[in-house]
């Protein structure tokens, strides 16, 4: 019997309305960002990337409509910027497929591709993926898809990993849900060691080992836990938090401060509002 191949979190992405506005929007909130990476003709698409040393973050941009972009153009002018999308790790997208048809588990748009990276010294290198979706229909809300990396060694560079804000890592995502038990379920199938447990007057879906959680709060829990933020600029229906792991929380609103970034304090942390980190509530998190 094959093994459910979806092993955690690898990284998510916002879909953003300008893209080298939110690059500059992140770079202000303490981030380090890749160089722009443009993707094919097809796509139509280009992105920046913030790593980390298990996950990382993507700003993903539409330059101009094609035929492979509608549905993310759709998405764009339907739903509005922010955290559109989450990517689970496997090792390999088509015996995950297969894993899955098997499990009755809906997936579909496999593909492969790759795009040029600027490599340290000057040279350039590729960076190839293979992805596959889950099935609209098997995800609550947002998009959540499988990406296997065919060239790790080009995306995880050493020089991207320094943060000024310290961040380390994906700490979460929180979504609101009028139903967050029975979303927390079906979400909790897309992982192969998904599981479901209360907490913190919400339903968490923890996703595997060493891996970012999932937290799904009803829409009034949401905006009492971050209250102080416009929460209309949040993207409908997809997530509305990204949570970031951080080794000094005081370290992280010294860099918000300096930059003229207003803040909230949470149970957890300190967050930004959308309107400050292109469509996304931004939660440092200090481990």
């Amino acid at each position: 019997m094959m093994s459910h191949p979806s092993l955690g979190i690898d990284h998510c992405f916002s879909l953003v309305s300008n893209l080298d506005a939110a690059a500059d929007t992140f770079r202000a909130l303490g981030f380090t960002l890749s160089p722009r990476g443009l993707h094919s003709e097809e796509k139509g698409s280009a992105n920046y990337t913030i790593m980390f040393p298990d996950d990382y973050y993507e700003l993903l941009g539409l330059l101009r409509e094609t035929p492979g972009n509608v549905r993310l153009q759709e998405k764009l002018r339907e739903s509005g910027e922010g955290l559109h999308a989450i990517a689970c790790r496997i090792k390999d997208a088509r015996d995950a497929k297969a894993a899955l048809d098997a499990m009755g588990i809906a997936t579909v748009g496999l593909n492969d591709f790759e795009r040029p990276v600027d490599l340290p010294g000057g040279s350039t290198g590729v960076a190839a993926f293979s992805i596959l979706h889950f099935a609209p229909e098997e995800v609550p809300r947002g998009t959540v898809f499988m990406c296997q990396h065919r060239t790790p060694d080009t995306v995880w560079l050493p020089e991207l990993l320094d943060h000024a804000n310290t961040a380390c890592g994906l700490a979460g995502v929180v979504a609101k849900s009028d139903t967050p038990q029975e979303d927390a379920e079906r979400f909790a199938r897309l992982w192969a060691n998904g599981q479901v447990t209360t907490a913190d007057d919400g339903v968490v879906v923890l996703t595997g080992e060493n891996s970012a959680h999932l937290t799904l709060l009803t829409p009034d829990v949401l905006a009492e836990k971050y209250r102080g933020l416009d929460l209309d600029a949040l993207p409908n229906g997809a997530f509305d938090v990204l949570q970031v792991k951080v080794h000094d929380g005081d370290t992280a609103r010294e860099v918000l401060d300096a930059a003229g970034i207003p803040w909230i304090k949470t149970d957890q942390g300190t967050a930004v509002g959308p309107a400050h980190a292109a469509g996304t509530i931004v939660e440092f998190v200090a481990q």
